[in-house]
């Protein structure tokens, strides 16, 4: 019988030993984006020389009624930003008729309320939803026939119809200012006094209008068919044409969406302005401000970075002054700080603080 071959045992006859427990792979630490520390770097410097005027000056009342105040901006900058970056994630491409056809919108409203005779908030939802189709309509028609991949002609087109809609309200409703309607309570008794500060119930209503309409958008682009072919499109308009998704109608609902948040946004900062063909001008800088500080690809850093613009804007220009040598910073300066935070945005994070960091190979 053929005996059984054995292994020769390790170690002098003994088990083989356990392996040595390794200790686990350190984790590494992610580098801290150069972008944002330049940003929070400069935000930091901007507190800290705001110190001396904020603590000294009524605080904390002023310091508060100034962050109230900036808050009424900032819903206007957020449904006008929230249109741009609709806009820019579904084409690439910077909508610039997006402030007049909000000002016609505005416009529009005030018609019916003042004209007709109809409540404001009747205005409102009739404005918002006759742009929509406007800007539907200018998809169909002016947007879609041209090359996508050619962004010139689109450019071109938006600009052309941004003077051509501020020459018909001027024909239409004459150049000067007229008063606007709140649709909330607005008048000199309706405020909540919080530590000496007025938070205003107008303020109050479009904080809750927003926060209402911001959800609404989420819940329609994730929850729905329409929105999540509209994402699709926004990711890659050659992958949703492959899955059979009809992009042409996609896009014109996307147009359709910001021309009504941009009207509702007019509505909104109307009464703060009064109305009158270029009032949208200095607003849709603020709004572009936002949409570059937050990313413009991303709704909800639009909707962060108006506030930040609005908060900044308001500070720096309030408590600015104060500072040595400061003196002559006025109001006509907000231009400059959006200006100024448009390019420190683009020079050290283009992507936004919560954008789409693009990459391509070569």
């Amino acid at each position: 019988m053929d005996s059984l071959s054995t292994t020769k045992p390790v170690n002098g006859g003994h088990a083989p030993a356990a392996p040595a427990p390794t200790a686990p792979p350190a984790r590494r630490r992610r580098p801290i984006d150069r972008g944002s520390a330049v940003l929070g770097g400069l935000l930091a410097i901007t507190v800290v020389a705001l110190l001396p005027p904020i603590l000294t000056e009524d605080f904390p009342g002023l310091l508060l009624q100034r962050l109230f105040d900036s808050l009424s901006n900032g819903v206007a900058y957020a449904m006008t930003a929230i249109g741009v970056v609709l806009i820019f994630k579904a084409t690439g491409i910077i909508n610039f008729v997006q402030a007049n056809l909000s000002m016609f919108g505005a416009y529009l409203c005030w018609q019916v309320v003042e004209g007709w005779g109809l409540p404001v908030v009747v205005g409102i939802g009739v404005a918002c939803v006759v742009m929509a189709a406007a800007g539907a309509g200018i998809e169909r028609v002016l947007i879609r026939p041209f090359d996508p991949t050619d962004p010139l002609p689109v450019v071109l087109v938006t600009f052309g119809l941004a003077a051509m809609l501020e020459s018909f309200a001027g024909g239409l409703w004459g150049l000067e200012f007229h008063a606007f309607r709140s649709p909330f309570p607005a008048g000199p008794a309706d405020f909540v006094s919080v530590a000496g500060a007025r938070f205003r119930y107008e303020t109050i209503g479009s904080l809750v209008l927003c926060a209402v309409v911001v959800v609404g958008l989420h819940l329609l682009l994730s929850r729905t068919k329409l929105g999540l072919r509209f994402r699709a499109v926004s990711s890659s308009v050659e992958s949703a044409r492959l899955a059979g998704i009809r992009v042409g109608p996609t896009l014109q609902f996307g147009w359709a969406l910001a021309a009504g948040f941009g009207t509702l946004g007019a509505t909104l900062v109307a009464k703060q302005t009064n109305l009158e063909p270029a009032f949208m001008a200095k607003l849709v800088i603020f709004a572009f401000a936002a949409a570059t500080l937050g990313g413009l690809d991303s709704i909800g850093g639009a909707v962060i970075g108006s506030f930040v613009i609005a908060a900044v804007q308001s500070l720096v220009l309030g408590y600015g002054q104060e500072l040595p040598g400061l003196g002559w910073m006025k109001s006509n300066f907000s231009l400059v700080v959006a200006f100024v935070l448009i390019l420190v945005v683009l020079l050290f994070k283009p992507s936004g603080l919560f954008g789409t960091r693009t990459t391509q190979r070569v």
